[in-house]
């Protein structure tokens, strides 16, 4: 496998964070090797502490730009051509990098990778998909921010690479497909939603029709697509969620004596449920349905979460994912 191009310079956090997720990867995985893109004093000193049998395993590209988190897509194509964002994923367009991963604006990083490297022949937008706790393990969820809109025909896209990343990445069989919407009943949503249904139900995917927010962790569905917008904003109320129940709970485990007690009697159980929850452990989704492999961090990412960003692209390269979305939509027909 070819390195990983990560962008450590771009996101809300400053670099240290990006770095120290990168250097957490390389130490957990022996067989990862890395392109660290960005200020190589920053590399080079965060280098420095490591063994030298990890270091070997890093190189470092020198990027003289970063892409701000308010930065315009258009204007970030145009003016930030030596940006660490934009450097990342030429790495992967030169084939000198087998996935690319950025914490950076997602505007920016979606402009840039569909301008450098392109969508799959017959696929009109890439989508960002991520698995979202469920009752049955995961529900793999897109599209969650590349697209503020999607039409009918981009819905059914999405939905038939969710179908292929499920199965043959994830193994998950014959997965379940559910269209998001306001309701479960045929007349319900807008015009756009109406179109994908129809369009998907004769598609010969397992769909099984529209689903609401709360199917998506029921585990009566394994794939659940929407647009952009709605998946982004899902997605953030998903972690403003987690973070206020994992807030209150501390919160009441310290009203008295005997909740501290009652605290510390729970704490094995507690901890294990908020390991399952943790954002953290989903941070890295796949932008899917690009020739090339680009995964992006939530930019809040801490190193803990950056580093599992790292490990999703480096699964997602292992595993051979854009040939074998290519060719799975081909044998499938799924593209025109």
């Amino acid at each position: 496998m070819q390195p990983i191009a990560i962008d450590v310079m771009s996101g809300d956090h400053a670099p240290r964070e990006y770095l120290a997720g990168a250097l957490r990867a390389l130490v957990d995985d022996p067989q990862l090797q890395a392109v660290l893109v960005g200020e190589p004093a920053l590399i080079g000193a965060a280098l420095d502490g490591l063994p030298a049998a990890v270091r070997e395993r890093a190189a470092v590209v020198t990027a003289t730009q970063v892409v701000g988190m308010d930065e315009k897509p258009r204007e970030a194509i145009r003016r930030k051509k030596d940006s660490s964002m934009r450097l990342a994923i030429d790495q992967v367009h030169t084939g000198r990098a087998s996935a690319c991963v950025s914490a950076g604006n997602t505007g920016a990083l979606t402009a840039m990778a569909h301008f450098v490297l392109k969508t799959l022949p017959g696929v009109e937008r890439a989508a960002i998909i991520s698995a979202i706790p469920a009752a049955h393990g995961h529900t793999y969820m897109l599209d969650l921010g590349a697209n503020t809109k999607a039409t009918p025909e981009q819905l059914r896209q999405f939905a038939a690479m969710g179908a292929i990343v499920a199965r043959d990445i994830y193994g998950v069989s014959a997965p379940r497909i559910g269209l998001l919407n306001i309701g479960e009943e045929d007349i319900k949503g807008h015009e756009v939603v109406q179109a994908a249904h129809g369009l998907l139900g004769a598609s010969g995917l397992n769909y099984v029709g529209f689903v609401e927010g709360d199917d998506i962790f029921s585990g009566d569905v394994d794939v659940v697509v929407t647009d952009g917008f709605t998946g982004n904003v899902a997605l953030k109320t998903m972690e403003g969620v987690a973070g206020l129940i994992a807030d209150r709970l501390r919160r009441e485990f310290r009203m008295s004596a005997l909740d501290r007690l009652a605290g510390l009697i729970a704490r094995p159980v507690l901890r294990r449920a908020a390991a399952g929850l943790d954002p953290r452990r989903y941070n890295g989704a796949c932008m899917v349905g690009l020739s090339g492999i680009v995964v992006k961090s939530h930019g809040r990412a801490d190193g803990v979460a950056f580093a599992r960003a790292i490990g999703t692209a480096a699964l997602a390269a292992r595993r051979g994912l854009t040939s074998h979305i290519a060719q799975a939509l081909q044998a499938e027909g799924a593209v025109n």
